[in-house]
Parts: C-alpha cells; structure tokens; sequence
C-alpha cells in the first residue's frame, strides 16, 4: 500500500526568535535586518533525514517547489514526490500555504507533515479542517499547540509509526498567540479550532497550560528569595532572566526590572539590559563571562529551552555552561510537569542535556526536586 504524504515548510518560521522579536508574523524584513536566518529548513532537514534511515515504506509525496518543500526532499535523498504548487516569491506567504493545502485535497493525502509554528498549523487547519491528519515539525517562536512533534526527530518518529500503522488519530487543539500583543509584554493565547493530528504521549506537546497560581504567593516569595541569595552571594555573575510569570514574579519581588516575555540582563540586581537577543546576550557575555541563566518550564509542556526564548541559542547556551541554568518552578506546576524539555536545535547540546538525565528545579527556599529531562 502507497502511502501520501503532503508535505509544506514555512520558511520563514522561527527567523524572528534569536533576535528578540518574538515571532515573525508580518516582521520578516525587520527579522533579516537584524540579522536573523531561516531555521525551519534546517529543522526539516533534520527531521526528514531521520526519518529516511528509519523508514522502507512506498511513500509518495506531494510538495511545492523550493524551500516550501523541493529543496528539502531532494537534500535528503527523497525522489519519488510531485510538485503540486509553486509559490509566486522566495519568502512564501500564509496565502501560499493555504493553496498549496486546497491542492492536496486532489491527490488524496493520508497526512500533511509540515514545518513552522502557531501560525503555520492555523493556515492549515483553516483549509483542512478535520479532513487530512497533521504533524508539525517544530520550528516557529511560538508552538502552544498540540500537534507537533517535541524535536524534529521526534516528528519523524511519530510519522514513521504513522505510515507503519502503529499510531491512531484523534483531536488535537490548535492554539495561536496574538503576536502584536505578545510584543507588547502581553500573553494572549486562544483556541483557534481543532485539528486531527497523530496520538502519541511521549513524543507530542500537549497545549501549553496557563497555572493560576494566587494560592501560592508564598512559594513564589521563597523562590524569589532563593535567587536574591545567589545574586548576593555572586555579586560578578551576569544573570539573564528567562520570560515566564512565575520569573517576572521573581523580578518584582527582588526589585529588578523584568519584561515579562523577553530575556532580561540582571548585574549585581541592577537590571543593565531588557528584552535583549541572541547578539546583545553574546556582547555581555564577553562583557561578562561568568553568568546564570534562569529559566521556568512551560506548564505541562515542560520545555525549558526551544519554545519562546530562543534568544537562549545554543551558543549562548554553551557559553554560560549548563552547571549554570537555575530552573524555578512552584510545586504545582511540577506535579503537572511530569518531564522537562529541551529543543535547541542543536543536536549535540541537546545530548549534552540528555546526557544528564535528571535536573534539579528549584522548588523554594533551598528546596529542590529532581525531575526527568527530556530531548528526543
């Protein structure tokens, strides 16, 4: 049996994450001023070579040309593909995904694997609906919904057990981030509809839960004087404040400046840089080369690198060192938290996190646990 595989990729996505813009919707010239790069298809690159030594099943794709597909295929040894749409520019549009998607409903796809983020699974959903299955190669800034994969490697896992009958379908929820407001220091996530997408605990993201968290002030006050202590007792440390509430919470308490989406620089708790990128960060940390980075996990997801801070790249990752990352959370989100993540895009610092199989997650005052890390 043949199987049909629609395959998209957004070229565009993530490009606006190490450079501090936090997404790329409607900023891609401002992106490549700033010096950004396309990553979505190296993710997809990555993603398909993996999938090619796993895979022996006839497969026949249908993809467009270029860097929305062509290029990646034929870069990892895939041949048998047809192209089904060509987009008008280099730098496709949502409108480009969109058609090529109305297209597929002419080749009778059994999936469409796609690479990007939010906005890419909510273009597609809004043409597929609940009609074609999806697996979303992760690549984009933000990726709150349920249907991609944890790593590129992992997508290409999912969808080998797909094409070898070993994963069932169910309902996925495609959430989306008004990206206006996000750069705004404002967090505004909806449900945009719902998808059907692969069913696969380990290797899927489940959407991003959002804790309330009034009932543990005190918690949150303890982990804020947890810091404040190592700030005091490394007055020469650089500390970069990772986005997240339960961190601006942190800042507040401590009396430093914090926004609350981006990465903030913090020198003897005097905030000396807000909202920096992957550049900015690297110039203080020539500044500076002794530093921490502090980092909560996305609630129920767990990532801790790899979604909505990707100004932490690998090479700012590496310089600080990993004996150098604090992880804070409070108990509650914990519990829900059974693995904490990683997805740097970096196959060789991710095995570095791997490696260490459990972190510690500052949990109060000089109270720790021990939790599972996760990468692949």
């Amino acid at each position: 049996m043949t199987i049909s595989i629609g395959f998209i990729v957004n070229p565009i996505a993530g490009m606006g994450g190490r450079v501090g813009l936090k997404g790329t919707d409607g900023v891609v010239k401002k992106a490549i001023a700033l010096g950004a790069h396309p990553v979505s298809i190296d993710r997809s690159i990555q993603s398909l070579s993996s999938f090619v030594l796993m895979s022996s099943e006839d497969i026949t794709w249908y993809t467009c040309t270029g860097n929305m597909g062509e290029n990646i295929l034929k870069k990892v040894g895939i041949s048998k593909y047809s192209i089904i749409y060509e987009p008008k520019k280099d730098y496709s549009s949502a409108e480009d995904t969109k058609k090529a998607c109305e297209k597929f409903f002419e080749y009778n796809i059994d999936i469409i694997l796609f690479c990007g983020g939010d906005g890419t699974a909510r273009d597609i959903v809004e043409i597929v609906d609940k009609k074609i299955p999806i697996l979303g190669i992760p690549s984009g800034v933000k990726m709150h919904s349920a249907v991609f994969g944890i790593t590129p490697e992992a997508s290409a896992k999912m969808l080998h057990e797909f094409v070898t009958d070993h994963l069932r379908v169910g309902d996925a929820e495609i959430m989306d981030l008004d990206e206006s407001l996000y750069r705004k220091g404002e967090w505004k996530v909806r449900l945009y509809a719902t998808a059907k997408s692969l069913v696969e605990p380990n290797y899927i993201q489940v959407g991003k839960a959002i804790f309330s968290e009034l009932s543990e002030t005190d918690v949150k006050d303890e982990l804020a004087e947890h810091i404040e202590d190592e700030m005091k007792q490394h007055p020469e440390t650089l500390f970069l404040f990772g986005a997240g509430g339960t961190i601006e919470y942190i800042s507040k308490k401590i009396g430093v400046d914090d926004t609350i989406l981006g990465i903030d620089a913090v020198l003897n708790k005097k905030t000396i840089a807000t909202d920096i990128n992957e550049e900015q960060i690297l110039q203080l940390l020539k500044r500076y080369p002794i530093a921490k980075i502090i980092v909560s996990p996305i609630g129920a997801q767990g990532f801790i690198f790899g979604r909505g801070n990707l100004q932490f790249s690998p090479e700012v990752i590496r310089r600080v060192g990993l004996d150098n990352i604090i992880v804070v959370s409070t108990p509650s989100k914990v519990l829900a938290t059974p693995l904490l993540r990683v997805d740097t895009g970096d196959k060789e610092l991710d095995q570095m996190f791997s490696d260490y199989e459990m972190i510690m997650v500052v949990i109060g005052y000089r109270l720790h646990r021990v939790v599972r890390i996760q990468t692949v």
